[in-house]
């Protein structure tokens, strides 16, 4: 990625006088710094975490004793 950034960096430079470079670096930190911007940087956060969200919910609710047991009934005491 790095690599490629420097290559986007010259490309610049060779085609832009230093005043268009300088307003294109002026215009790009404005971009970053205003977090309401008309125009976002690539938000890479789906890239980064490609699976978020995306998830079956089971249908059946979770179970509240161990399968294959009874309930133990208490005794109060009183045999009937």
């Amino acid at each position: 990625m790095h690599d490629n950034v420097v290559k986007f960096v010259i490309w610049i430079c060779k085609r832009f006088d230093r005043k268009k470079v300088q307003a294109i670096s002026d215009k790009l930190l404005e971009i970053l710094n205003d977090p309401n911007s008309e125009i976002q940087p690539k938000d890479t956060f789906k890239e980064d975490h490609p699976n978020y969200r995306k998830f079956n919910v089971d249908p059946e609710p979770p179970l509240k004793e161990k399968p294959g047991r009874k309930k133990k009934r208490k005794n109060s005491g009183k045999n009937f």
